[in-house]
């Protein structure tokens, strides 16, 4: 009689259901959130006697995408080049008795030096302007932050906007509306332009990810611009050995200047 009942008793085990532990609603959150990931085409960019400039490629795929906003374009991507930062001086010429002399100037904190920008489409189309401004991202975005004394006759808006022009006259601000492209349903090529006077230093590439003009996620890399040989040596002189330096170049202008005169002078 036992081994009867003891079967019945398995068989009535074996169809109870077996309970699944409950899964944690904040892991599985996590694991949906959308991403990204970023590589780029070199590590450290030399600048030697002929370099008149090159360009970065950024690699790029996105992970835990909804294909459905995918295929519809709701998927947008910022990749920038921020250059070394420092403190960026800005000075208002005005006339003084026929003759133009600086009268006001304005300094702003720790901006920087070079920005490039590449984008799937236009930033402003992308997010709001205060999403914009609180990431940094678009040249009009750039936080311009005042230090030191600010007269009343500096307008700073009047500053800024002149900031903002003579960097991009310079080559040092870009922008490409249209130089983030998707080769793929979840994979993106980015064409970054460095100018020919980008500055030397750590320079910091950032990839931002937007979903229907929010912002998701962001990825940076560092990259390295060094100057190498000739230019490499002098640049080192004139920050190591700046008294050394200096003398060498007024020895130099000296001569260069006595051996003109010796090849041009008249009889």
């Amino acid at each position: 009689m036992r081994s009867p009942l003891l079967a019945l008793a398995v068989l009535v085990l074996a169809s109870l259901p077996v309970p699944v532990a409950a899964q944690d609603p904040l892991t599985s959150q996590l694991a949906e959130t959308e991403g990204l990931d970023i590589g780029t085409s070199t590590s450290e960019i030399a600048i030697t006697s002929d370099f008149s400039g090159a360009d970065l490629t950024i690699f790029g795929a996105l992970t835990n995408t909804d294909q459905l906003l995918l295929a519809i374009g709701q998927y947008d991507v910022v990749v920038t080049l921020e250059g070394p930062r420092d403190w960026t001086t800005v000075r208002r010429k005005e006339r003084l008795f026929g003759i133009w002399v600086n009268r006001t100037s304005l300094t702003f904190e720790q901006m920087p030096i070079s920005y490039s920008l590449a984008s799937t489409r236009p930033v402003e189309e992308i997010a709001p302007d205060d999403v914009l401004t609180s990431l940094g991202i678009g040249i009009d975005h750039v936080a311009l932050t005042p230090t030191g004394f600010i007269s009343n006759a500096a307008n700073l808006g009047e500053f800024r906007d002149a900031f903002r022009r003579l960097k991009q006259s310079g080559g040092l601000y870009q922008r490409d509306t249209g130089g983030v492209r998707f080769v793929s349903s979840s994979l993106f090529k980015a064409t970054l332009r460095l100018p020919a006077n980008i500055p030397n230093g750590v320079h910091m590439v950032h990839a931002y990810l937007f979903k229907s003009g929010q912002f998701i996620a962001e990825k940076e890399l560092p990259l390295r611009v060094i100057k190498t040989g000739l230019e490499e040596a002098i640049t080192e002189a004139a920050h190591q050995r700046p008294l050394a330096y200096g003398a060498f170049a007024v020895l130099l202008a000296l001569i260069t200047g006595w051996a003109a005169s010796l090849i041009f002078r008249k009889d």
